[in-house]
């Protein structure tokens, strides 16, 4: 037997289809059957790759008890996240209201008919347990109430839509203060771990937006802070067991503050980001360990998330076999059994096999416990036998794992998180002199996207099956046109320069808020919800607004068009009080408001292709934040970077700042001199 979530498309979905819960999709049949019928709806919130959302569901969902008690009071619908990120941040915003605490997935939240919560929690255990209620008394419990506090509740829904319009950001005529970067960045350092990297304490996330803030310090300022701040926190993640150190790839988060002990499940949007930093860091500061990573890192998204076409997969679940971590972990009598005597002797002493476990008492999560320069001493080899026989037992534990029952894959695929990843592997390509296999993994998924997600002029959401589905969001129009740039700055072309166009046309015709500023998370056209948020801080992934501002103030230079710079900085005006709040929230916003406080030099580059190579490094030497077209080789260039006639031999370049170019410049010392060695 199955329920409606047979026909869906959401692999998420799909793992509750044989549930004995009457669940339903968020539907126009699901609602209207509340409001005939006067029923409350029990809606849940999370994804595939959610380990709680899976004891959850083990626990209650499966049980025919719970399920009688859910089916008699409720009209129950489950929702993927990752899908519905709308729902998702409407209905975690409205947790965090009525509970003062933080949410999370699985999300458990009881709505009135008209979608309006009145109660709600995250996981529950089926019997009281961990200081939470049971879920089977819970039921009946919340269904009486509905029953017989109608005016009670009708109180508070009109007091929480009161509440959460008041979160939303009010216009203002200020201005952000001149030392909001640096007011941000001392309440970054304060929450730095020095011992183990990072910020704040257990459990504890890699915060890439925060990341990318210290980056952009320290390429902007040479800032020793910001670089010291990184190379700890970089090391240390890389070093923990939060990496994966025999497959590449991160976990979403780590458990403990020394980033030993993960939840499992391993996302395409964080490691996209993690990508991008660990490049950058890595050329920046000439760090073999971090650029390694990167590779790591793409390596992983190619072996475990490519789709055959060429775009990328959403996640790999933190389970298998029933148990969080199982295809990960080793005892040592496994790994030992694998490998030859040299090799274990280092990959002992290097992953801590020479320890008492450290995952359940039983078994070990790989992390680096030595440095390999040391374990070489002890054991009187050099560094290079050391590294080898590294990399053997490496293979051979891969090797090994890759026959396990392996964790569940969830393919969608996502436009918002594909673009973070073609965007990452552009920047990397770029930073790193151009990496040709990471160029083509990035414009391969570019073109899939093009191909796939956008139809008619509008872009959609997400893909499952070969159907993509679902209006698109502001995150997903908003990282698009990041990934565009990025990638027109890797290798430009025209098709690419007019979907940037297309998109930031439709940032403003169909999100933005043309009287207040900023951009609401969905589209004009899109489903009436409880209520339409217009989101300003960083979360798990950069915040909408923040990169939507950004990429609208670069693209503005490219494009020559104000307007495009305008709308980002009403995008920052409208959250300046929020900013000024909690400054360390916001970092993406404010890298948008110093990209239009002093706005990256546009230099276009024309001529011949080789020539026109060695402009790019030297530009990229002196002046590294420049946006830097180069147009060399190129048909039907767009009339606007047709600065001044074609050129077919030799270089030459149109350096522009704040849309005036200066004349054209036919020697590279002479356009050195006018970046004047400016980032």
């Amino acid at each position: 037997m199955t329920n409606r979530l047979a026909a869906t498309q959401s692999p998420y979905l799909q793992q509750h289809a044989r549930n004995p819960v009457h669940w339903q999709p968020w539907d126009a049949d699901a609602l209207a059957q509340a409001k005939r019928e006067n029923k409350p709806i029990l809606l849940s919130i999370g994804y595939s790759a959610c380990h709680w959302c899976h004891v959850m569901e083990h626990e209650s969902f499966e049980d025919a008890e719970v399920a009688r008690a859910m089916n008699d009071n409720f009209v129950n619908i489950k929702v993927d996240r990752e899908e519905r990120p709308d729902i998702d941040q409407i209905y975690q915003r409205a947790h965090s209201l009525l509970t003062r605490q933080g949410g999370g997935w699985p999300l458990t939240m009881f709505l009135t008919p008209d979608g309006t919560p009145f109660f709600c929690g995250t996981y529950f255990p089926k019997q009281p347990a961990h200081g939470r209620p049971g879920f089977l008394e819970l039921l009946p419990k919340v269904a009486q109430a509905f029953r017989e506090q109608g005016p009670a509740i009708a109180g508070q829904s009109v007091r929480l839509n009161e509440w959460m319009q008041k979160l939303e950001p009010q216009g203002t005529d200020a201005t952000l203060p001149a030392d909001a970067l640096q007011r941000a960045w001392s309440e970054l350092v304060r929450n730095f771990d020095p011992v183990d990297g990072g910020f704040g304490h257990a459990p504890k996330f890699p915060r890439e937006q925060q990341l990318e803030f210290a980056l952009q310090r320290m390429l902007r300022d040479d800032d020793a802070e910001a670089r010291n701040v990184l190379r700890v926190t970089l090391g240390k993640m890389a070093d923990g067991g939060i990496h994966d150190q025999i497959g590449g790839g991160f976990c979403r988060y780590s458990v403990d503050a020394h980033w030993s002990i993960p939840h499992f499940e391993k996302m395409l949007y964080n490691n996209a980001s993690l990508l991008g930093v660990y490049a950058l860091f890595g050329s920046a500061t000439s760090d073999p360990a971090s650029l390694g990573v990167a590779a790591d890192i793409a390596r992983w998204l190619v072996r475990e998330l490519r789709a055959p076409d060429g775009a990328f997969h959403a996640s790999v679940d933190a389970d298998s076999e029933g148990e969080e971590g199982r295809f990960y972990v080793w005892t040592a009598t496994e790994a030992r059994a694998l490998l030859m005597d040299d090799e274990w002797a280092v990959a002992a002493r290097r992953y801590g096999f020479d320890r008492a476990p450290n995952f359940e008492h039983r078994a070990w999560n790989l992390r680096v416990m030595k440095p390999l320069v040391d374990i070489a001493a002890a054991l009187k080899i050099t560094p290079d036998a050391a590294h080898a026989q590294l990399e053997s037992a490496k293979a051979k534990l891969l090797a090994a794992r890759s026959l396990r029952v392996r964790p569940a894959l969830d393919d969608k695929i996502l436009t918002a998180w594909n673009a973070l990843a073609i965007g990452a592997l552009a920047r990397a390509a770029r930073v790193t002199g151009g990496n040709a296999q990471w160029q083509a993994l990035a414009f391969e998924a570019l073109d899939v996207l093009r191909a796939t997600a956008w139809r008619d002029g509008r872009l959609l959401a997400t893909r499952q099956r070969g159907a993509a589905t679902l209006n698109a969001y502001l995150d997903d129009h908003a990282f698009l046109l990041a990934a565009l740039i990025e990638c027109m700055r890797l290798e430009f072309r025209t098709i690419d320069f007019a979907w940037a166009r297309d998109i930031a046309d439709a940032l403003l015709d169909h999100f933005e808020d043309r009287e207040a500023g900023g951009f609401w998370f969905t589209r004009d056209d899109h489903e009436t919800l409880v209520h339409r948020h217009k989101p300003g801080p960083d979360d798990a992934t950069p915040s909408g607004n923040g990169t939507a501002a950004l990429a609208l103030a670069r693209f503005a230079a490219i494009a020559a068009e104000p307007r495009y710079a305008d709308a980002a900085r009403r995008t920052v005006t409208v959250f300046t009080r929020m900013i000024n709040g909690e400054p360390e929230s916001f970092c993406t916003l404010l890298l948008a408001d110093e990209a239009l406080r002093h706005p990256a030099p546009l230099v276009v580059l024309d001529g011949d292709p080789l020539a026109t190579r060695a402009w790019r490094d030297a530009v990229a030497r002196i002046a590294g934040g420049a946006l830097v077209i180069d147009i060399a080789g190129r048909d039907d260039i767009p009339a606007v970077l047709a600065k001044g006639g074609r050129v077919t031999t030799g270089a030459c370049a149109w350096l522009c700042r704040d849309f005036t170019c200066l004349p054209r410049v036919d020697a590279l010392a002479e356009l050195e001199s006018a970046l004047g060695g400016r980032a």
